[in-house]
């Protein structure tokens, strides 16, 4: 405390003296976590919500060291032949089979509703989740505060998932804010949707006035299938195909998935398809590192759709592979003696 001067009258000292006590007695006030004071305040403003319950939220939040690190480690940096062995194992496939077996009646149900296979629908929910037995470990909000508020390289993204989820209706999760687990992103679900998803695509499919990813099938089907249906997908269209390079094949390099020229383009190319394709498919063309070597790959609207999931081309390729191979297994089951 500063000292007091023995000039000041009395009655100044002891005002003085209880103004630097009542000073000295107030709580500091501090952010738990950088930029929390413009963030609830943002999300106030939109909402009307109230600061201090968004505060206590963000307060019980904690920076996840492990979290930053599996960030710095994803599955997508694999090479194909490393990443496809992942997700295209004979207990996955088995398991994806007897999935859409039990739920075949819904899941039909919900593809011709959207327009999309069903049997994508359990391919997603496969590569993501292992069909709804690992939605992940992580405090939702942990997730989305350690990224949208300690990882440079993608705050500004994981912030706005973080603002968006705070800002959801209670409706539209499967429990109490606080109580949510995912994956280290903050996805949630079998389907693990971020934030804005949840916003912008999931959907009250069972009609009992909750969005709820973790626990109502059709609430997550139709959430997936209208997350693929909203971002175009074309029923019945093709998603990729085996291209074979000839020796002179001119090089390409995509920046992503979205079809860019006709089949028949990629084929003056150098680039032929293994079956039989309509040359005037827009497509694109995946070069990806095969176990025997460079493999090329035709793409199309639907693969591109995928990717708007994940953008991972290995990722689009492996729920193609795994799609493809549930509804062989579970035709073929249904036609056994």
């Amino acid at each position: 405390m500063p000292s007091i001067p023995a000039s000041l009258p009395t009655r100044r000292l002891v005002a003085t003296l209880g103004l630097l006590l009542a000073t000295a007695c107030l709580p500091v006030l501090a952010e738990t976590h950088p930029g929390q004071e413009q963030l609830v305040g943002e999300v106030a403003r939109d909402t009307g919500k109230d600061p201090q319950s968004l505060n206590a939220l963000l307060d019980g939040a904690r920076k996840q060291q492990s979290i930053l690190d599996a960030i710095s480690r994803p599955a997508e940096a694999k090479p194909w032949k490393d990443y496809r062995p992942i997700f295209l194992t004979t207990q996955r496939i088995d398991d994806g089979i007897a999935f859409y077996r039990a739920h075949r009646a819904l899941l039909e149900s919900i593809g011709r509703q959207y327009g999309v296979a069903p049997e994508y629908i359990v391919a997603i929910i496969g590569v993501e989740t292992s069909y709804g037995r690992i939605t992940g470990k992580y405090k939702v909000l942990d997730a989305l505060v350690t990224l949208g508020l300690y990882y440079p390289p993608r705050a500004a993204y994981f912030r706005g998932e973080l603002k968006t989820l705070l800002e959801l209706p209670d409706n539209r999760l499967a429990g109490p804010l606080d109580t949510l687990t995912g994956s280290y992103a903050g996805a949630q679900g079998w389907g693990q949707f971020m934030p804005s998803s949840i916003r912008d695509f999931a959907v009250d499919a069972d009609g009992d006035g909750r969005i709820d990813l973790k626990n109502s099938l059709p609430d997550i089907f139709a959430s997936v299938a209208n997350y693929f249906a909203r971002h175009g997908w074309q029923q019945g269209g093709p998603v990729a195909a085996r291209a074979q390079a000839d020796g002179a094949a001119r090089p390409i390099t995509v920046k992503d998935a979205r079809p860019q020229w006709p089949l028949e383009q990629l084929e003056a190319w150098g680039y032929a398809p293994v079956q039989p394709l309509n040359p005037g498919e827009a497509a694109s063309l995946q070069s990806l590192d095969g176990e025997n070597g460079a493999e090329y790959w035709f793409t199309f609207q639907n693969f591109y759709v995928i990717t708007t999931y994940n953008r991972s081309p290995l990722y689009a390729l492996a729920v193609h592979q795994l799609a493809q191979a549930i509804i062989a297994g579970a035709n073929a089951t249904d036609t056994a003696p």
